[in-house]
């Protein structure tokens, strides 16, 4: 014999799973959605920006290396810099450790006060 709460039991949840199967997932996809949008997008800006700003160099910009050095670019390569840190003084440096550029070559120009006769 089958007992009365056995066969109520065995009925009550067949009418809920359709919906219980989606419901499960929505807090999934809230999660992704919020990480797109804090993590992953800005991340891919931040990207996109030292990609542009690394192609854009040029001869005469100050910039400042990843790993701290400071100096004016001398030469240019396709994966590499010349760096000038000091008088005389030249390294070569990867393009992917230019940090940021401190002022660009036209800046450097207008800064420098023109010498009089």
């Amino acid at each position: 014999m089958i007992s009365i709460a056995y066969a109520m039991g065995q009925g009550g949840g067949a009418g809920g799973e359709g919906a219980g199967g989606f419901t499960g997932f929505i807090p999934l996809i809230l999660m992704f959605v919020i990480f797109y949008f804090l993590l992953i997008r800005p991340q891919q800006k931040k990207t996109k920006a030292h990609r542009t700003m690394i192609s854009d160099l040029k001869k005469g910009d100050r910039i400042i290396t990843s790993g701290g050095l400071h100096g004016r670019i001398t030469g240019l390569d396709e994966t590499t810099l010349t760096v000038e840190i000091a008088d005389k003084v030249r390294v070569k440096v990867a393009r992917a450790n230019v940090g940021a550029i401190v002022q660009a070559a036209q800046q450097a120009q207008q800064a420098q006060p023109e010498k009089k006769s």
